[in-house]
């Protein structure tokens, strides 16, 4: 079956055909087309053993097939082809355009075998488009031709694929390494490559909190201008405010402190659950709630001096557990140095 033009019908169907077989199996062609239902459809059938599934992918399984029956599947990679495979592929091309008295002089193999990827159906597309491109019997390849009819930017980049991943990994990670020429090359690749923009201007928004933070604060105000001037002017000038912003975030000083604070509380409530929030910081909007104490004892900050009182605002269980611990740089020192002379001991800031 091919899983573009297959549903949870023909998936019901199939199995049922195939109940009264012990070796039965079902080859799916671009499993990745197949949504959550329709792979959740396959899971009994799966788990019983009524048919063996093979799947086959052009993705990677981890972004695209439903964990549940991932886990019940041997994944198998196959790895793209080696040069010497390319030259035997090639070869036959050659043997099948002669066949049709069409001569391939082949002058130039890099660009043709850069731009195939080690996958034999792009090298035969690249082939075909020169083929088709010519009047001539005589097709002459050289990397020119090829970038010429790629386009530069032909078969280099999946914006959907395992590759797509893999890029926006580079750009980011080399912008937390502080490295504004590796994160401008990784830009430009996933530019020229056909990424969308926003999508490179929403990942620079996360890491201008997770990587940055409270290190330099602008970076994020500077991160939602990008986002907002890339939307309003497109491309090809987006490009420059992109740029721009990737230079100005790899060049700044970093924390990941406030990501760490979140994630530390995350874990906490995983541990202990839903604590009751104490009584003077519940809200009572009505006479029965004040009754049951909600609100009393509540200290308005901006009745005391410096807009401060010092109050219990943790649940009880967990009073004086410290989440963000300031990272080592000039802002963040201030916020310490403030934090700490507000609650002296407390959080051991």
């Amino acid at each position: 079956m091919n899983a573009i033009d297959a549903g949870v019908k023909d998936i019901r169907s199939i199995i049922q055909k195939a109940q009264p077989y012990k070796t039965a199996i079902l080859f799916l062609d671009e499993i990745h087309r197949f949504s959550k239902s329709q792979q959740d459809s396959l899971l009994h059938a799966v788990e019983k053993g009524t048919i063996t599934l093979i799947g086959a992918t052009t993705e990677n399984p981890s972004f695209e097939i439903i964990s549940p029956l991932l886990s019940r599947c041997q994944v198998y990679v196959l790895k793209p082809l080696d040069i010497s495979d390319l030259e035997k592929l090639l070869q036959r091309a050659i043997d099948f355009y002669l066949s049709k008295n069409i001569s391939l002089d082949i002058q130039e193999k890099e660009a043709l075998f850069t731009y195939s990827g080690g996958d034999a159906r792009k090298l035969y597309n690249v082939v075909e488009l020169l083929v088709d491109s010519s009047d001539d019997n005589t097709v002459v390849i050289t990397n020119e031709s090829v970038e010429e009819i790629v386009k530069q930017k032909f078969l280099l980049y999946d914006k959907q694929g395992e590759y797509h991943y893999d890029l926006i990994s580079a750009f980011i990670k080399s912008v937390r390494n502080s490295d504004p020429n590796a994160a401008i090359y990784w830009m430009a690749r996933m530019l020229e490559g056909g990424e969308d923009p926003l999508f490179i201007a929403r990942r620079m928004i996360i890491l201008a909190s997770e990587d940055i933070g409270l290190a330099n604060p602008n970076a994020l105000l500077l991160a939602n201008a990008c986002f907002d001037a890339v939307h309003k002017i497109g491309m090809p000038e987006a490009r420059i405010v992109l740029a721009e912003c990737a230079v100005y975030l790899a060049s700044s000083p970093k924390s990941n402190a406030s990501y760490m604070a979140i994630e530390r509380a995350t874990e906490l409530i995983h541990q202990t659950g839903n604590l009751s929030v104490p009584l003077h910081l519940r809200n009572a909007p009505t006479q029965l709630m004040r009754s049951l104490n909600y609100h009393k004892g509540y200290k308005y900050p901006h009745d005391f001096p410096n807009h401060f009182i010092e109050q219990e605002c943790l649940p009880t269980e967990i009073s004086g557990t410290t989440f963000y611990f300031p990272a080592d740089n000039s802002k963040e020192n201030e916020l310490k140095n403030y934090l700490k002379k507000l609650w002296k001991d407390k959080y051991n800031f």
